[in-house]
């Protein structure tokens, strides 16, 4: 169910796995933010995520204003693929489509590699903390069992063991995204990111978009080093808070 005046929503996800009525929103406006928090009310929404642009100070302050608290920022980087052409790739990794009965395979490396991961989740002393570290893993089984046939899942392997995931997705007829991956902490920096990187942009390239996005957190420097080096450039962000409704 949403707003019809934007585009909050109740999260199934997120009360699934908290036991609590969530909201989501992203895009939040000075104009939008009284119907949203009507939403709220009406829907008896314990804990709304809303996300707003960092370049409108106006609306983040005035949430924070109304009890909102910041979590994270996300920032998005944006490659123009008719410019740029794909680096070579020197990596020792073998990818290819992950395939049916790897699935706890892949679930394991999404433990590993998404424990200690701070998100705006683990950012809420109000969560609890193992079921904010499951948000992600489940969130990685779910993208492997809703995957299309084209490819867009990728596993690397490396003498046979799968140590890394990536999934690709379409956005728009122009844009493609490379929006959820993980390297198990045993084999982060020997080049796998770098190698995933190449990966999507061919992949986005087969699907004859424009241009590859990639998100990450403000304070994810190491991904931001990677991908400036590749000829990616910011192109927008989001604040994302959390307001709880007591």
């Amino acid at each position: 169910m949403s707003s019809a005046s934007s585009n909050v929503f109740l999260s199934d996800i997120d009360k699934e796995r908290f036991g609590i009525q969530t909201a989501r929103v992203v895009g939040v406006t000075i104009e939008s933010l009284p119907s949203i928090l009507e939403f709220c009310r009406k829907e008896q929404v314990k804990l709304l995520i809303a996300r707003c642009s960092m370049s409108d100070l106006k609306i983040a302050q005035t949430m924070e204003k109304k009890g909102f608290l910041l979590m994270d920022t996300l920032v998005y980087y944006t490659l123009d693929l008719t410019k740029r052409k794909i680096p070579s790739d020197n990596g020792t990794a073998h990818f290819r489509p992950i395939r049916a009965g790897e699935e706890e395979e892949m679930v394991s490396v999404a433990t590993e590699s998404f424990r200690g991961y701070f998100g705006h989740y683990h950012a809420d002393p109000r969560l609890d903390n193992n079921k904010c570290d499951e948000v992600y893993v489940d969130w990685a089984r779910k993208a492997c069992a809703s995957r299309g046939s084209d490819e867009n899942f990728l596993v690397a392997e490396i003498e046979g063991r799968i140590v890394a995931f990536g999934v690709f997705r379409i956005n728009s007829p122009d844009e493609g995204e490379l929006f959820l991956g993980g390297i198990h902490p045993d084999f982060q920096g020997q080049g796998i990111y770098l190698s995933f990187l190449c990966r999507a942009m061919e992949w986005c390239l087969s699907k004859n978009t424009r241009r590859i996005v990639i998100s990450t957190q403000l304070n994810n420097i190491a991904v931001q080093k990677v991908l400036t080096r590749f000829g990616f450039e910011i192109s927008r962000g989001y604040y994302t808070y959390h307001k709880w409704f007591d």
